[in-house]
Protein backbone atom coordinates (compact mmCIF):
# COMPACT_ATOMS: atom_id res chain seq x y z
CA UNK A 1 0.00 0.00 0.00
CA UNK A 2 1.37 3.32 -0.63
CA UNK A 3 2.43 5.55 2.12
CA UNK A 4 4.25 8.81 2.97
CA UNK A 5 7.66 9.54 2.39
CA UNK A 6 8.17 7.82 -1.12
CA UNK A 7 9.84 9.48 -4.16
CA UNK A 8 8.90 8.32 -7.88
CA UNK A 9 11.49 8.42 -10.68
CA UNK A 10 9.91 7.97 -14.40
CA UNK A 11 12.62 6.61 -16.68
CA UNK A 12 10.82 7.71 -20.33
CA UNK A 13 12.17 5.87 -23.42
CA UNK A 14 10.20 6.76 -26.30
CA UNK A 15 9.26 3.94 -28.86
CA UNK A 16 11.11 1.42 -26.32
CA UNK A 17 9.52 -2.17 -27.54
CA UNK A 18 9.11 -4.85 -25.08
CA UNK A 19 9.53 -7.80 -27.48
CA UNK A 20 13.05 -6.52 -27.84
CA UNK A 21 13.79 -5.62 -23.83
CA UNK A 22 11.61 -8.92 -22.50
CA UNK A 23 12.51 -11.29 -24.85
CA UNK A 24 14.74 -11.28 -27.84
CA UNK A 25 17.71 -8.95 -26.16
CA UNK A 26 17.18 -9.58 -22.00
CA UNK A 27 20.29 -11.69 -21.56
CA UNK A 28 22.49 -9.10 -23.06
CA UNK A 29 20.70 -6.00 -21.60
CA UNK A 30 22.31 -7.08 -17.76
CA UNK A 31 20.92 -3.92 -16.27
CA UNK A 32 17.64 -4.30 -17.26
CA UNK A 33 17.65 -7.78 -16.61
CA UNK A 34 18.45 -7.37 -13.08
CA UNK A 35 15.82 -4.28 -12.69
CA UNK A 36 13.22 -6.86 -14.24
CA UNK A 37 13.87 -9.61 -11.77
CA UNK A 38 12.93 -6.96 -8.95
CA UNK A 39 9.59 -5.64 -10.96
CA UNK A 40 6.76 -5.88 -11.86
CA UNK A 41 6.12 -5.07 -15.56
CA UNK A 42 4.76 -5.80 -18.57
CA UNK A 43 3.61 -5.13 -22.12
CA UNK A 44 1.93 -1.16 -21.80
CA UNK A 45 -1.19 -0.16 -23.84
CA UNK A 46 -0.81 3.06 -26.01
CA UNK A 47 -3.22 5.04 -26.67
CA UNK A 48 -5.24 5.47 -30.56
CA UNK A 49 -3.39 6.30 -32.25
CA UNK A 50 -0.11 5.10 -30.47
CA UNK A 51 2.21 7.86 -31.36
CA UNK A 52 4.55 10.25 -29.15
CA UNK A 53 2.00 13.32 -29.28
CA UNK A 54 -0.83 12.55 -27.80
CA UNK A 55 0.35 9.34 -26.31
CA UNK A 56 3.21 10.93 -23.50
CA UNK A 57 0.40 13.44 -22.20
CA UNK A 58 -2.40 10.61 -21.62
CA UNK A 59 0.33 8.59 -19.58
CA UNK A 60 0.80 11.47 -17.45
CA UNK A 61 -2.57 13.35 -17.36
CA UNK A 62 -5.03 10.00 -17.43
CA UNK A 63 -6.93 11.55 -20.38
CA UNK A 64 -7.46 9.68 -23.90
CA UNK A 65 -6.82 12.08 -27.16
CA UNK A 66 -10.19 12.88 -27.59
CA UNK A 67 -10.75 14.01 -24.03
CA UNK A 68 -7.09 16.32 -25.04
CA UNK A 69 -8.11 17.31 -27.80
CA UNK A 70 -5.50 16.46 -30.17
CA UNK A 71 -4.70 13.41 -31.97
CA UNK A 72 -0.78 14.36 -33.82
CA UNK A 73 1.49 17.15 -33.74
CA UNK A 74 -0.73 18.60 -36.19
CA UNK A 75 -4.20 19.07 -35.97
CA UNK A 76 -6.96 20.64 -37.76
CA UNK A 77 -8.07 24.14 -36.08
CA UNK A 78 -11.45 24.48 -37.27
CA UNK A 79 -13.44 22.98 -39.94
CA UNK A 80 -12.36 25.08 -42.77
CA UNK A 81 -9.80 23.48 -45.18
CA UNK A 82 -6.09 24.34 -44.21
CA UNK A 83 -6.15 26.59 -40.78
CA UNK A 84 -3.48 23.49 -38.91
CA UNK A 85 -2.04 24.00 -35.27
CA UNK A 86 0.95 22.75 -33.34
CA UNK A 87 -0.03 20.71 -30.60
CA UNK A 88 2.28 22.55 -27.81
CA UNK A 89 2.07 22.92 -23.91
CA UNK A 90 -0.33 25.45 -24.58
CA UNK A 91 -2.87 22.52 -26.38
CA UNK A 92 -2.79 20.99 -23.20
CA UNK A 93 -5.87 22.13 -20.71
CA UNK A 94 -5.65 19.21 -18.63
CA UNK A 95 -3.57 18.57 -15.38
CA UNK A 96 -0.64 16.66 -15.79
CA UNK A 97 0.70 14.39 -12.94
CA UNK A 98 2.96 17.11 -11.62
CA UNK A 99 0.28 20.02 -11.70
CA UNK A 100 -1.57 17.92 -9.33
CA UNK A 101 1.72 17.45 -7.37
CA UNK A 102 2.60 20.84 -7.23
CA UNK A 103 -0.77 21.92 -5.62
CA UNK A 104 -0.01 19.37 -3.06
CA UNK A 105 3.63 21.31 -2.46
CA UNK A 106 5.73 18.09 -4.04
CA UNK A 107 8.45 19.08 -5.62
CA UNK A 108 8.99 17.92 -9.91
CA UNK A 109 11.72 17.97 -11.90
CA UNK A 110 10.91 17.32 -15.53
CA UNK A 111 13.34 16.64 -18.72
CA UNK A 112 12.66 16.54 -21.74
CA UNK A 113 8.68 15.29 -21.91
CA UNK A 114 7.17 16.38 -24.77
CA UNK A 115 4.63 18.38 -24.74
CA UNK A 116 6.47 20.76 -22.50
CA UNK A 117 7.13 23.58 -24.54
CA UNK A 118 6.80 26.57 -24.40
CA UNK A 119 7.47 25.53 -20.59
CA UNK A 120 4.61 26.48 -18.05
CA UNK A 121 5.41 26.94 -14.04
CA UNK A 122 5.47 24.29 -11.45
CA UNK A 123 7.28 23.20 -8.05
CA UNK A 124 10.39 22.60 -9.39
CA UNK A 125 12.39 22.80 -13.17
CA UNK A 126 11.44 21.95 -16.34
CA UNK A 127 13.73 21.31 -19.50
CA UNK A 128 11.30 21.36 -21.83
CA UNK A 129 11.00 18.56 -25.01
CA UNK A 130 11.53 17.80 -28.63
CA UNK A 131 9.05 20.58 -29.58
CA UNK A 132 11.18 23.68 -28.69
CA UNK A 133 12.26 24.91 -31.15
CA UNK A 134 16.46 24.95 -30.67
CA UNK A 135 18.01 26.37 -27.83
CA UNK A 136 18.27 30.29 -28.12
CA UNK A 137 14.77 30.27 -26.88
CA UNK A 138 13.43 30.20 -23.64
CA UNK A 139 12.86 26.22 -23.30
CA UNK A 140 13.41 26.13 -19.44
CA UNK A 141 11.62 26.55 -16.41
CA UNK A 142 12.99 28.60 -14.26
CA UNK A 143 15.17 30.92 -16.48
CA UNK A 144 18.30 30.58 -15.25
CA UNK A 145 17.98 27.02 -15.36
CA UNK A 146 19.01 27.24 -18.93
CA UNK A 147 22.72 28.47 -17.86
CA UNK A 148 22.96 25.60 -15.25
CA UNK A 149 22.35 23.37 -17.86
CA UNK A 150 24.84 24.81 -20.35
CA UNK A 151 27.47 24.88 -17.81
CA UNK A 152 26.95 21.27 -17.56
CA UNK A 153 27.07 19.79 -21.28
CA UNK A 154 27.75 23.21 -23.09
CA UNK A 155 24.59 23.34 -25.91
CA UNK A 156 21.65 21.44 -24.52
CA UNK A 157 20.31 18.72 -27.41
CA UNK A 158 16.81 19.00 -28.28
CA UNK A 159 16.81 16.49 -30.97
CA UNK A 160 18.65 14.72 -33.66
CA UNK A 161 18.73 17.05 -36.75
CA UNK A 162 16.73 14.80 -39.39
CA UNK A 163 16.42 11.58 -38.46
CA UNK A 164 14.84 10.43 -42.21
CA UNK A 165 18.23 10.41 -43.68
CA UNK A 166 20.34 8.38 -46.20
CA UNK A 167 23.50 9.40 -43.90
CA UNK A 168 23.21 6.44 -41.35
CA UNK A 169 26.43 7.20 -39.62
CA UNK A 170 26.03 10.89 -39.28
CA UNK A 171 22.60 9.75 -38.28
CA UNK A 172 24.20 6.99 -35.36
CA UNK A 173 26.44 9.77 -33.84
CA UNK A 174 23.73 12.61 -33.34
CA UNK A 175 21.71 9.64 -31.58
CA UNK A 176 24.47 8.65 -29.83
CA UNK A 177 25.26 12.83 -28.56
CA UNK A 178 21.66 13.45 -27.45
CA UNK A 179 21.41 10.47 -25.26
CA UNK A 180 24.97 11.31 -23.79
CA UNK A 181 23.96 14.71 -23.54
CA UNK A 182 20.91 14.21 -22.12
CA UNK A 183 21.78 11.52 -19.27
CA UNK A 184 24.80 13.68 -18.15
CA UNK A 185 22.02 16.55 -17.60
CA UNK A 186 19.65 14.09 -16.20
CA UNK A 187 22.81 12.48 -13.57
CA UNK A 188 23.06 16.40 -12.81
CA UNK A 189 19.89 16.99 -11.79
CA UNK A 190 19.15 13.83 -10.10
CA UNK A 191 21.67 14.70 -7.59
CA UNK A 192 21.42 18.59 -7.65
CA UNK A 193 17.88 19.24 -7.12
CA UNK A 194 15.40 18.76 -4.29
CA UNK A 195 13.06 16.17 -5.97
CA UNK A 196 10.07 13.99 -4.89
CA UNK A 197 8.84 13.48 -8.57
CA UNK A 198 11.63 13.22 -11.26
CA UNK A 199 10.56 12.36 -15.08
CA UNK A 200 12.56 12.54 -18.12
CA UNK A 201 12.35 11.40 -21.71
CA UNK A 202 14.94 10.03 -24.25
CA UNK A 203 14.28 10.55 -28.20
CA UNK A 204 17.00 7.93 -29.02
CA UNK A 205 15.42 4.55 -29.15
CA UNK A 206 12.10 6.06 -31.48
CA UNK A 207 15.22 7.93 -33.60
CA UNK A 208 17.09 4.83 -34.28
CA UNK A 209 14.03 2.77 -35.06
CA UNK A 210 12.79 4.89 -38.02
CA UNK A 211 16.54 5.01 -39.41
CA UNK A 212 18.03 1.25 -38.88
CA UNK A 213 15.22 -0.92 -38.20
CA UNK A 214 15.21 -2.48 -41.40
CA UNK A 215 19.53 -3.84 -41.01
CA UNK A 216 18.86 -6.23 -38.11
CA UNK A 217 15.03 -7.38 -39.01
CA UNK A 218 15.65 -10.09 -41.73
CA UNK A 219 11.52 -9.93 -42.26
CA UNK A 220 11.86 -6.21 -43.76
CA UNK A 221 11.37 -5.57 -46.90
CA UNK A 222 14.43 -4.05 -47.56
CA UNK A 223 16.50 -6.39 -45.28
CA UNK A 224 20.11 -5.78 -45.86
CA UNK A 225 22.09 -9.07 -45.44
CA UNK A 226 26.01 -8.26 -44.13
CA UNK A 227 25.45 -4.95 -43.75
CA UNK A 228 27.63 -3.36 -41.44
CA UNK A 229 24.71 -1.45 -39.23
CA UNK A 230 23.46 -4.74 -38.62
CA UNK A 231 24.22 -4.89 -34.80
CA UNK A 232 23.36 -1.10 -34.73
CA UNK A 233 19.88 -1.60 -32.87
CA UNK A 234 21.11 -3.43 -29.98
CA UNK A 235 24.38 -2.07 -29.73
CA UNK A 236 22.15 1.13 -29.13
CA UNK A 237 20.12 -0.18 -26.89
CA UNK A 238 22.98 -1.95 -24.75
CA UNK A 239 24.36 1.65 -24.40
CA UNK A 240 21.09 2.68 -23.09
CA UNK A 241 20.95 -0.37 -20.90
CA UNK A 242 24.64 0.84 -19.16
CA UNK A 243 22.90 4.43 -19.16
CA UNK A 244 19.78 3.60 -17.34
CA UNK A 245 21.88 1.25 -14.83
CA UNK A 246 23.99 4.05 -13.86
CA UNK A 247 20.59 5.72 -13.05
CA UNK A 248 18.85 3.35 -11.03
CA UNK A 249 21.95 2.80 -8.87
CA UNK A 250 21.59 6.77 -7.81
CA UNK A 251 18.18 6.23 -6.72
CA UNK A 252 17.42 4.50 -2.54
CA UNK A 253 15.22 1.95 -2.14
CA UNK A 254 12.27 4.63 -1.19
CA UNK A 255 12.05 5.64 -5.22
CA UNK A 256 9.15 3.80 -6.92
CA UNK A 257 11.40 3.60 -10.24
CA UNK A 258 9.11 3.05 -13.79
CA UNK A 259 10.33 2.50 -17.23
CA UNK A 260 8.10 3.72 -19.74
CA UNK A 261 7.66 4.10 -23.04
CA UNK A 262 4.43 5.32 -25.04
CA UNK A 263 4.36 2.94 -27.72
CA UNK A 264 6.78 0.28 -29.36
CA UNK A 265 7.96 -0.47 -32.63
CA UNK A 266 7.61 -2.77 -35.46
CA UNK A 267 8.82 -3.02 -39.39
CA UNK A 268 7.06 -0.98 -41.82
CA UNK A 269 6.11 -2.60 -44.96
CA UNK A 270 5.50 -0.26 -47.22
CA UNK A 271 2.71 2.87 -47.50
CA UNK A 272 -0.28 3.25 -48.32
CA UNK A 273 -1.19 6.29 -50.79
CA UNK A 274 -4.42 7.18 -48.79
CA UNK A 275 -5.48 10.48 -51.40
CA UNK A 276 -4.47 8.21 -54.24
CA UNK A 277 -7.01 5.56 -53.16
CA UNK A 278 -9.82 8.31 -52.27
CA UNK A 279 -9.31 9.14 -55.96
CA UNK A 280 -9.58 6.23 -57.20
CA UNK A 281 -12.76 5.18 -55.51
CA UNK A 282 -14.05 8.51 -56.99
CA UNK A 283 -14.10 10.46 -52.86
CA UNK A 284 -11.40 12.90 -54.13
CA UNK A 285 -11.14 15.36 -57.17
CA UNK A 286 -8.07 17.56 -57.81
CA UNK A 287 -8.12 20.43 -60.46
CA UNK A 288 -4.95 19.44 -61.10
CA UNK A 289 -3.69 16.14 -61.22
CA UNK A 290 -0.12 16.34 -60.55
CA UNK A 291 2.64 14.15 -62.90
CA UNK A 292 5.24 13.97 -60.13
CA UNK A 293 4.67 13.50 -56.69
CA UNK A 294 3.67 16.54 -54.39
CA UNK A 295 1.87 17.11 -51.25
CA UNK A 296 -1.21 17.03 -51.46
CA UNK A 297 -2.51 20.95 -51.73
CA UNK A 298 -5.62 22.07 -50.58
CA UNK A 299 -5.98 24.59 -53.50
CA UNK A 300 -5.66 21.86 -55.78
CA UNK A 301 -9.06 20.02 -54.78
CA UNK A 302 -12.25 20.14 -56.46
CA UNK A 303 -14.20 20.91 -53.01
CA UNK A 304 -18.08 20.82 -55.01
CA UNK A 305 -16.86 16.96 -56.12
CA UNK A 306 -14.68 15.67 -53.32
CA UNK A 307 -16.42 13.70 -50.41
CA UNK A 308 -13.42 13.09 -48.46
CA UNK A 309 -9.39 13.81 -48.24
CA UNK A 310 -6.55 12.27 -45.89
CA UNK A 311 -3.32 12.97 -44.83
CA UNK A 312 0.06 10.78 -43.92
CA UNK A 313 1.69 9.76 -40.88
CA UNK A 314 1.85 6.48 -38.97
CA UNK A 315 -1.44 6.28 -39.05
CA UNK A 316 -4.26 7.61 -41.39
CA UNK A 317 -6.53 10.44 -40.97
CA UNK A 318 -9.62 10.74 -42.96
CA UNK A 319 -11.21 13.83 -43.76
CA UNK A 320 -15.15 14.06 -44.74
CA UNK A 321 -15.85 17.35 -46.59
CA UNK A 322 -19.61 17.45 -44.78
CA UNK A 323 -22.85 20.09 -45.89
CA UNK A 324 -22.99 22.74 -43.58
CA UNK A 325 -19.86 21.92 -41.64
CA UNK A 326 -16.55 22.37 -44.20
CA UNK A 327 -16.74 25.68 -46.22
CA UNK A 328 -17.79 23.53 -49.79
CA UNK A 329 -19.10 20.34 -48.18
CA UNK A 330 -21.28 17.98 -50.31
CA UNK A 331 -21.70 15.07 -48.28
CA UNK A 332 -25.49 15.86 -46.23
CA UNK A 333 -25.20 15.55 -42.97
CA UNK A 334 -28.24 12.74 -42.35
CA UNK A 335 -25.61 10.26 -44.73
CA UNK A 336 -22.26 11.38 -42.53
CA UNK A 337 -22.63 8.11 -40.43
CA UNK A 338 -24.01 5.57 -43.41
CA UNK A 339 -21.31 6.82 -45.61
CA UNK A 340 -18.72 6.49 -43.04
CA UNK A 341 -19.77 3.01 -42.11
CA UNK A 342 -19.55 2.52 -45.95
CA UNK A 343 -15.72 3.80 -46.28
CA UNK A 344 -14.52 1.57 -43.06
CA UNK A 345 -15.92 -1.36 -45.34
CA UNK A 346 -13.63 -0.36 -48.23
CA UNK A 347 -10.59 0.60 -46.41
CA UNK A 348 -10.50 -2.45 -44.27
CA UNK A 349 -10.73 -4.32 -48.25
CA UNK A 350 -7.25 -2.73 -48.77
CA UNK A 351 -5.18 -5.38 -50.01
CA UNK A 352 -1.41 -5.38 -50.66
CA UNK A 353 0.81 -5.14 -54.42
CA UNK A 354 -0.21 -9.07 -54.45
CA UNK A 355 -3.71 -8.76 -53.89
CA UNK A 356 -3.26 -9.96 -50.10
CA UNK A 357 -5.48 -8.32 -47.58
CA UNK A 358 -3.75 -6.07 -45.36
CA UNK A 359 -5.97 -6.21 -42.13
CA UNK A 360 -6.11 -2.65 -41.95
CA UNK A 361 -8.12 -1.50 -38.80
CA UNK A 362 -10.59 1.09 -38.85
CA UNK A 363 -11.70 3.72 -36.01
CA UNK A 364 -14.70 6.25 -35.34
CA UNK A 365 -13.21 8.55 -32.84
CA UNK A 366 -16.76 8.62 -30.83
CA UNK A 367 -16.36 4.81 -30.35
CA UNK A 368 -12.75 4.90 -28.60
CA UNK A 369 -12.90 7.86 -26.59
CA UNK A 370 -15.14 9.26 -23.67
CA UNK A 371 -15.54 12.86 -25.50
CA UNK A 372 -14.10 14.19 -28.66
CA UNK A 373 -12.89 17.79 -28.50
CA UNK A 374 -12.07 20.39 -31.11
CA UNK A 375 -11.69 18.64 -34.79
CA UNK A 376 -11.12 15.06 -35.07
CA UNK A 377 -10.53 12.94 -37.83
CA UNK A 378 -13.67 11.64 -38.78
CA UNK A 379 -11.86 8.22 -39.58
CA UNK A 380 -8.76 6.88 -37.82
CA UNK A 381 -6.78 4.24 -39.77
CA UNK A 382 -4.67 1.78 -38.78
CA UNK A 383 -3.42 0.46 -42.83
CA UNK A 384 -2.06 -3.10 -41.69
CA UNK A 385 -2.59 -2.59 -38.27
CA UNK A 386 0.41 -0.30 -38.36
CA UNK A 387 2.65 -2.77 -40.28
CA UNK A 388 2.38 0.33 -43.12
CA UNK A 389 1.87 3.71 -43.03
CA UNK A 390 -0.16 6.66 -44.27
CA UNK A 391 0.98 8.62 -47.34
CA UNK A 392 -0.20 12.08 -47.81
CA UNK A 393 1.36 13.07 -50.68
CA UNK A 394 -0.31 12.55 -54.43
CA UNK A 395 1.32 11.92 -57.65
CA UNK A 396 2.31 8.09 -57.38
CA UNK A 397 0.18 6.91 -60.00
CA UNK A 398 -0.66 4.05 -57.15
CA UNK A 399 -1.97 3.58 -54.09
CA UNK A 400 1.31 1.35 -52.89
CA UNK A 401 4.49 2.83 -52.23
CA UNK A 402 7.59 1.61 -51.06
CA UNK A 403 9.65 4.77 -50.76
CA UNK A 404 8.61 7.47 -47.96
CA UNK A 405 7.22 10.67 -48.66
CA UNK A 406 9.13 11.99 -45.55
CA UNK A 407 12.17 10.58 -46.28
CA UNK A 408 13.23 7.09 -45.35
CA UNK A 409 11.37 5.09 -42.64
CA UNK A 410 12.01 1.59 -41.53
CA UNK A 411 9.82 0.51 -38.55
CA UNK A 412 6.16 2.18 -37.45
CA UNK A 413 4.83 2.12 -34.05
CA UNK A 414 3.21 -0.10 -32.81
CA UNK A 415 0.35 -0.74 -30.08
CA UNK A 416 2.86 -1.63 -27.07
CA UNK A 417 5.34 -0.19 -24.88
CA UNK A 418 7.26 -1.41 -22.16
CA UNK A 419 6.09 -0.60 -18.46
CA UNK A 420 8.53 -1.85 -15.66
CA UNK A 421 7.61 -0.71 -11.86
CA UNK A 422 10.11 -1.16 -9.30
CA UNK A 423 10.15 -1.09 -5.52
CA UNK A 424 6.41 -0.73 -5.87
CA UNK A 425 5.82 -3.74 -3.23
CA UNK A 426 3.99 -5.60 -5.32
CA UNK A 427 4.64 -9.41 -6.03
CA UNK A 428 7.05 -8.99 -9.07
CA UNK A 429 6.59 -11.02 -12.29
CA UNK A 430 5.01 -10.42 -15.35
CA UNK A 431 1.62 -8.66 -15.45
CA UNK A 432 -0.72 -7.80 -18.51
CA UNK A 433 -3.56 -5.44 -19.06
CA UNK A 434 -1.48 -2.49 -18.19
CA UNK A 435 -3.05 0.65 -19.69
CA UNK A 436 -0.50 3.93 -20.48
CA UNK A 437 -3.58 6.33 -18.61
CA UNK A 438 -2.68 3.99 -15.69
CA UNK A 439 0.62 5.52 -14.71
CA UNK A 440 -0.93 9.09 -13.41
CA UNK A 441 -3.23 7.13 -11.18
CA UNK A 442 -0.57 4.92 -9.78
CA UNK A 443 1.82 8.02 -9.02
CA UNK A 444 -0.81 9.71 -7.09
CA UNK A 445 -1.49 6.66 -4.99
CA UNK A 446 1.96 6.53 -4.14
CA UNK A 447 2.02 9.92 -2.81
CA UNK A 448 -1.22 9.25 -0.94
CA UNK A 449 -2.46 11.87 -2.82
CA UNK A 450 -6.64 11.20 -3.88
CA UNK A 451 -6.70 10.16 -7.80
CA UNK A 452 -9.08 12.66 -9.73
CA UNK A 453 -12.34 11.13 -10.52
CA UNK A 454 -12.01 12.33 -14.17
CA UNK A 455 -8.90 10.18 -14.95
CA UNK A 456 -9.29 7.30 -17.26
CA UNK A 457 -6.96 5.30 -16.12
CA UNK A 458 -6.68 3.24 -13.09
CA UNK A 459 -3.82 3.03 -9.86
CA UNK A 460 -2.22 -0.84 -10.30
CA UNK A 461 -1.85 -0.81 -6.53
Amino acid sequence: MPHTGRKVLVIGLDCATPQLIFDRWVDDLPHFKAILEQSVYGELESTIPPITVPAWTSMVSSKSPGVLGFYGFRNRKNYSYDEMYFATSQAVKEDRVWDILSRAGKKSVLVGVPQTYPPKPLNGSMISGFLAPDTNCQYTYPQELKREIEDVVGEYILDVKKFRTEDKDDLIKQIYDMTENRFRVVNHLLVNKEWDFFMFVDMGIDRIHHGLWKYFDEQHRKYEPNSPYKSVLKEYYQYVDSLVGRIVSKVDERTVIFIVSDHGAQRMDGGICINEWLMREGYLRLKNPPREVFPLSHDNIDWPHTKAWGSGGYYGRLFLNVKNREPQGVIEPQDYEKFRDHLITKLEAIEDENGENINTRVFKPQDIYPQVKNVAPDLIIYFGNLSWRSVGSVGFGDIHTFENDTGPDDANHSQYGIFVMKNSGLPRGKVSHLHLMDLAPTILRIFNLPVPEDMEGKSII
